[in-house]
């Protein structure tokens, strides 16, 4: 078994702060998550619940806030994440590591995710699918400043 990442980047044309704000806001936007309706207080060691529909069955996926770098200026939030869709048991090795980080570009911010613990490179390139379509729903509801 491999640990491969999978990657998504995109380029906002939002303040980092805006994209921060959408990565880090309770509630539900239909382009980000698949819908789902995110909860968390947004602290170290806080657990994060990701609740919705996908496909025609409801998930409950899950993690724990581990690192939030927003001193100065926000930039990097790392989650971990499991779903119970995967058919996998709910063990720590079964985890993905989420790593978000927003760079300020010309014009906007750039959203790097990287999504650790992939099992082969085919896993790590679904994931990657997946992130892209969920950075692409960040991306519009910050451009649209909602």
């Amino acid at each position: 078994m491999g640990n491969y990442v999978a990657r998504a980047e995109i380029d906002v044309e939002a303040p980092r702060r805006t994209v921060w704000r959408v990565l880090t806001t309770n509630g539900r936007h239909p382009e980000i998550m698949f819908g789902a309706e995110v909860r968390s207080d947004w602290r170290i060691g806080s657990p994060i619940v990701w609740r919705g529909t996908w496909e025609g069955r409801s998930f409950e996926d899950h993690g724990r806030v581990i690192e939030l770098e927003d001193r100065e200026e926000p930039w990097r939030i790392v989650l971990t994440h499991f779903s119970p869709l995967s058919g996998e048991p709910d063990v720590p090795e079964n985890y993905h590591t989420l790593r978000f980080e927003l760079d300020e570009i010309p014009g906007g911010t750039h959203v790097t995710l990287d999504q650790d613990n992939n099992p082969t490179a085919e896993a790590a390139r679904h994931s990657r699918e997946n992130w892209v379509t969920m950075l692409e729903g960040v991306r519009a509801v910050s451009e649209r400043g909602d």
